[in-house]
């Protein structure tokens, strides 16, 4: 069986993780794989949403960099095993380890980092279906979707502090917007796991359901959003997300210029419509 399963159902791209007895701990080719994925979620007209979720008892339990990674220059550094180092500088200071000063910041930022940007730039909306542990980089990749459902029994950890390393993939990036720097601290500094519906109460996840019902709450909050108004989606996830980086001139500027963009849609010019027309709108993601 592949190590990323991939399906396309009613204009949803369901990306599923599929090493289990691995705790679906991420390989360099499932990186890439999911990576390139999401970028063709971007370019297909045909895909609306996007859905990541993961086989067995673990979302992702981190990086596993054991195996030969390409020559690329993204493979300076093995990690020490699936998922305990969290991230990809997990051998940092592993006994005989060939580096040079640069090696460990190339690997992330050709890595971990690669791959939680490339959720945060899909064009497409995407939705974590956390069916179990999701710890380092798994947390990360969960946190970096537009929307996280987590199962009963998930769990996050921050695990990188028992290691003794600084959070990568983004961590320090994508907590303390989520749910601010002193709770993004107390998770980062001690490590503790966290169990779904405490990560809800912080509000890293958007709604906690029985184990059984993650599926099929995940495809029906995916192809409702399949069913809706795709590019102005888009503009809105772009808005959202830079507007944590950026004053408030340049946040209206780029509002306004989304909507002006937004305006030469199809879809827009249906909303419109369907309003005036009084009837619901049947918007095609054009």
């Amino acid at each position: 069986m592949p190590d990323v399963l991939h399906a396309v159902e009613d204009g949803v791209s369901w990306i599923t993780l599929n090493r289990p007895a691995a705790m679906n701990a991420v390989t360099w080719d499932q990186r890439e794989r999911i990576i390139a994925l999401l970028a063709t979620a971007s370019a297909d007209p045909d895909v609306r949403a996007v859905v990541l979720t993961a086989t067995g008892r673990g979302f992702c339990a981190g990086a596993d960099l054991r195996g030969s990674p390409p020559a690329d220059g993204t493979g300076a550094i093995p990690d020490h095993g699936p998922g305990t180092a969290g991230g990809t500088a997990g051998a940092a200071g592993a006994p005989g380890a060939a580096r040079v000063p640069g090696d460990v910041a190339r690997t992330i930022r050709l890595g971990a980092q690669r791959l939680i940007a490339a959720v945060l730039d899909c064009e497409k909306p995407v939705i974590a279906a956390v069916n179990g542990t999701a710890a380092g980089i798994g947390a990360h990749l969960a946190f970096a979707c537009d929307l996280v459902l987590a199962a009963e029994s998930a769990r996050f950890v921050e695990v990188f502090v028992r290691r003794g390393l600084v959070p990568d993939g983004g961590g320090a990036y994508l907590l303390p917007r989520l749910i601010g720097t002193q709770r993004a601290k107390e998770l980062m500094f001690l490590g503790d796991a966290v169990s779904a519906g405490e990560a809800r109460s912080l509000g890293l996840v958007n709604r906690v359901v029985p184990d059984e019902e993650l599926a099929k709450t995940a495809r029906a909050w995916a192809e409702r959003l399949a069913q809706g108004p795709t590019r102005a989606i888009a503009l809105t996830k772009q808005l959202v997300n830079a507007s944590l980086d950026t004053d408030r001139a340049t946040a209206f500027a780029a509002e306004a210029a989304a909507q002006e963009i937004n305006m030469a849609t199809r879809d827009a010019n249906e909303g419109v419509a369907s309003f005036v027309e009084r009837r619901t709108p049947r918007y095609e993601g054009r």
